[in-house]
């Protein structure tokens, strides 16, 4: 952001939560932090991971199912973010992120209820708004927690929540309604979600705003709401990270959301399989480029924060071929192969952006800075991206292409091009600033 905020008087509201020095455990909280993020996205993915079974058992479309996973998901956890952001950032970010947790866990156990398609997408809709709460809080958390020159790493284990969690989500989810039904798999989840939210304000304390920030102020104003949304999109660093993220996540979750069901109907993998070998490529590939992202840039950005830019930019281009031959590839063997280097290098935004975003924000506007980076992403992204993917499938069915969503997933190749500029025009945003310095 462009203006810190200044020093406050003593507040009833702020003094209900006290300010404490950064947890003399970083690593216990992160640890705890990335659990909560792992159920997080294994209760989002749960839906793509038993896309099959359900669609049998509710008698659903691939275009219902992309709303269902995309828009209609998206519309609550992107735009109900922004209010519980700024709630966060006004009292206990700990509090926000224990009352998310219980709500979507148990929204999660409503999933497995549902007996109709509408009962289903209500159900969705409230993991949504659970989860809008979830992430933005971990990031103002993980700043106060570590230092500058630790943030990268952090964020990039931080960030392995979205690989942990699908692979579980694959492997557990996908055994369970092998050997029983998938309305077990969502019960069990959610079951260990409230576990979770019970056991997180014992674990990961509330550290002061700026605690972790050299020459912090001891005492930092409520979070301005309208001056923190026009800070955000009047900075061109944060408002390019956020559509090149989006542009990036458009693929990323327009395939992550159809993959499995592509495995199974088109390559020929089954569920047990899918169990084994799909989870095993998520921890490795995703896993591997959330790691070595933030490694790369905790080294480089030193020098010059260009890395922030260059990195997802470089790692996209080099995805993007092996993306094409993923949806080409004849057995499925051969298929995983490739999309095991799809998603190492897919990933490589995502610590990029967080970083960047939470080091241009104040210390008091860093969760509604996070929610607003989440917003545009997640919106264009997982709002977006599942939707296009299940209607052009259906359009191609509708045609008679005996592959459709084949076809589907290659019409998502153009928007490689457009991330990858994206952050071309970031990287030179950024070297025009340090060349003012």
């Amino acid at each position: 952001m462009t203006v810190l905020s200044s020093v406050a008087a003593p507040d009833p509201l702020v003094d209900a939560y006290p300010m404490r020095r950064p947890s003399r455990h970083p690593g216990i909280v992160l640890a705890m932090l990335t659990f909560v993020y792992v159920l997080n996205f294994l209760d989002r993915q749960l839906l793509g991971i038993l896309a099959k079974p359900i669609q049998d058992s509710l008698h659903i479309t691939d275009g219902q199912l992309g709303l269902i996973g995309g828009l209609y998901f998206a519309m609550f956890y992107c735009f109900i973010a922004i209010p519980v952001s700024w709630l966060a950032d006004r009292t206990s970010r700990v509090g926000v992120l224990t009352l998310a947790c219980a709500i979507w866990s148990a929204a999660t156990i409503a999933c497995g209820m549902a007996r109709t398609y509408p009962q289903l997408v209500v159900a969705r809709m409230v993991v949504g708004f659970g989860e809008a709460g979830g992430v933005p809080p971990s990031y103002a958390l993980i700043t106060d927690t570590f230092a500058p020159g630790r943030r990268g790493v952090a964020f990039g284990i931080y960030n392995l929540g979205p690989p942990i969690g699908a692979a579980l989500g694959i492997a557990l989810g996908a055994t369970i309604a092998t050997l029983f039904d998938w309305r077990d798999a969502f019960v069990a989840i959610g079951l260990v979600g409230i576990v979770a939210a019970v056991a997180l304000p014992f674990v990961v304390p509330e550290p002061a705003r700026g605690a972790a920030d050299p020459g912090a102020a001891t005492r930092l104003d409520k979070a301005p709401f309208w001056a923190t949304l026009r800070a955000f999109f009047a900075n061109p660093v944060m408002t390019l990270a956020a559509f090149g993220s989006g542009a990036t996540q458009f693929v990323t979750y327009g395939l992550g959301n159809f993959a499995v069901l592509f495995l199974i109907r088109e390559k020929g993998m089954t569920l047990p399989e899918i169990a084994l070998w799909y989870a095993l490529a998520i921890v490795i590939g995703m896993g591997g480029g959330m790691i070595a992202s933030g490694r790369i840039i905790d080294r480089f950005s030193r020098g010059s924060r260009r890395v922030f830019a260059i990195a997802p930019a470089v790692s996209l281009a080099v995805s993007m071929p092996f993306y094409i031959a993923f949806v080409w590839a004849p057995t499925w063997p051969l298929a995983l192969a490739l999309l095991t280097v799809v998603m190492f290098f897919n990933y490589f935004y995502l610590s990029c952006s967080v970083t960047l975003v939470q080091e241009e924000a104040a210390p008091n506007q860093r969760v509604l800075a996070g929610a607003l980076l989440l917003l545009v992403m997640n919106f264009i992204g997982l709002g977006l991206g599942p939707t296009w993917v299940g209607a052009a499938s259906d359009h191609f069915a509708a045609g008679g292409a005996t592959n459709p969503l084949q076809l589907a997933l290659y019409t998502l190749t153009p928007f490689y091009v457009i991330a990858i500029g994206l952050f071309l025009w970031l990287a030179r945003t950024l070297h025009r600033q340090e060349s003012r310095i």
